[in-house]
């Protein structure tokens, strides 16, 4: 069994605290790991090493900062192996999936990498005669970073990061305790890369010591990615204490199908959609909006490949559908199919029952579909992040649109149809900020943010994009003007009586 540290001032630390983290093989049921909680004066520790480092690496010249960034790349790609096994192992999301979880994560470092083109900032010559007017963008201090379990690579070492430390900041990631390995791994590939003494910190705790991140005065953003009623209690605290935030919550994503829609291809991208990475995504498709006339053919096509899908252990390439994470969430998973049976709910494929052979104790659901689903069962308003499909139906686009947006959640949206015009008044007129037309999952490269809507994002400034780089800098305008030392003339020096 072995016994994780916390990482900080580029090496590891034995931790004082009493109590760990459990971290499992999801896909054979054995804890491989204990992570530990580490203690409040540990962490103030930390956030003390990230403070001091920020001194010595915001003076450092950007194009000098992002070296380290083209350094890390090339080991992502030289390790990408090794870090989508690891992903799999602790996860149990199957190996194409653990590798674009770290795929994603590389992107990320490329946008970052480009830093100095984003950071260029702004000018005008003559806003009066004689003045010009320059903005910087510049650097603010230590940053949290708070990361959830299902995607161990991508938010923490992708989202966070490479962005938080190219902009000048230094970073606190709060990790996952049952997926923590991937982002200490990759810490020690950032201390290969060259990244100085503080400025990447990698810690778990409990709740309690996590507060410490939301009021300290020392850290100056946090970011967070989470539910939703975590995300409001860190938004509300970190906000109160002067902090920026960004904190990405839950979704309950819907596709509208039309009965015009091409069904073979559009149940294809459901099912991929609903049940890759066992249904733990914020952008999963879990919820289908079914027009009447395609209704029983669509959810008929959606049962027969999804029955198809292969259940296996995450670390057999050939497996199409990996285990949840925990035996916890599996519990949670299995009572939410229960609910939506006793809502009345009809159950078209079963996947409660599902074994493994020689995996007896891995922690495997196969793919499962709810079917009439309406918008009275909490089965369909709420997220349940496994493999579960929930069908609703709906007798036309408008009444099919306006369930979407009562939903009080609005990360992504989709629709299948080949009509443009349909298509182009959803995209108008759906309250998801990310949507899909014929995509299931709809997530943007990472040029453009990450950008989810209502009680899926509270902030201002979203992740990856443009709004990146304005998150983790803040804005300072200098205006000059010159004399012309040549001229003999006499000047009147007045004094600022602080009037504007």
């Amino acid at each position: 069994m072995e016994i994780l540290k916390y990482f900080t001032n580029n090496e590891f630390k034995e931790s004082k605290c009493r109590d760990y983290y459990a971290v499992y093989d999801p896909s054979t049921g054995e804890q491989i790991a204990k992570c530990p909680r580490i203690t409040l004066d540990e962490l103030k520790m930390v956030i003390e090493n990230a403070h001091k480092a920020y001194a010595s690496w915001s003076r450092t010249p950007v194009v000098k900062r992002v070296q380290v960034l083209y350094r890390l790349r090339e080991l992502l790609d030289k390790n990408l192996e090794e870090l989508s096994l690891l992903v799999a192992r602790e996860h149990g999301k199957v190996y194409d999936e653990a590798k674009g979880d770290v795929l994603k994560a590389k992107e990320a470092t490329e946008l970052a990498i480009s830093m100095p083109n984003l950071m260029t900032g702004e000018s005008l010559a003559d806003t009066s005669a004689g003045y010009d007017t320059v903005l910087y963008r510049e650097s603010l201090g230590v940053f949290a970073g708070i990361s959830p379990f299902n995607f161990p690579a991508m938010i923490p070492m992708g989202w966070m990061t490479p962005l938080c430390v190219a902009c000048g900041n230094t970073i606190v990631l709060k990790v996952s305790g049952s997926t923590p390995l991937t982002s200490m791994r990759i810490a020690e590939l950032y201390r290969e890369a060259g990244l100085p003494d503080g400025v990447l910190n990698v810690v778990s705790c409990d709740r309690v010591e996590t507060q410490e991140l939301l009021i300290n005065p020392l850290i100056k953003g946090v970011s967070f990615v989470g539910s939703t009623a975590v995300g409001r209690h860190i938004y509300e605290t970190a906000a109160k204490n002067g902090k920026r935030v960004q904190c990405l919550c839950e979704a309950k994503n819907h596709a509208l199908v039309l009965n015009d829609a091409a069904l073979d291809r559009t149940a294809a991208g459901i099912v991929n959609a609903a049940y890759g990475c066992a249904g733990e995504r914020c952008m999963a498709l879990p919820v289908v909006v079914a027009e009447s006339g395609i209704a029983d053919a669509l959810v008929e096509k959606i049962k027969k490949i999804a029955s198809r899908l292969k259940v296996g252990p995450a670390c057999d390439k050939t497996s199409g559908l990996g285990p949840v994470y925990s035996p916890e969430h599996k519990k949670r998973v299995l009572e939410w199919i229960e609910k939506g049976i006793s809502e009345g709910a009809r159950l078209v494929l079963d996947g409660r029952k599902c074994k493994v052979k020689g995996y007896e104790k891995g922690f495997y659901l196969a793919p499962t579909i709810l079917d009439f689903v309406t918008p009275e069962m909490s089965v369909g308003q709420t997220e349940i992040f496994g493999p579960v499909l929930c069908v609703k139906r709906v007798e036309s686009f408008e009444e099919g649109l306006k369930l979407m947006n009562a939903n009080p959640f609005a990360n992504g949206s989709v629709i299948y149809t080949q009509s443009g015009y349909y298509a182009r008044e959803f995209a108008r007129h759906t309250d998801g900020g990310m949507v899909g037309i014929n995509v299931g999952i709809p997530v943007p490269v990472g040029v453009f943010p990450f950008s989810g809507h209502k009680n899926s994002f509270f902030g201002d400034l979203h992740c990856l994009g443009k709004d990146a780089y304005r998150f983790y800098t803040e804005s300072k305008c200098v205006t000059t003007h010159w004399f012309d030392e040549s001229e003999k003339k006499s000047v009147k020096v007045s004094t600022w009586d602080g009037t504007i």
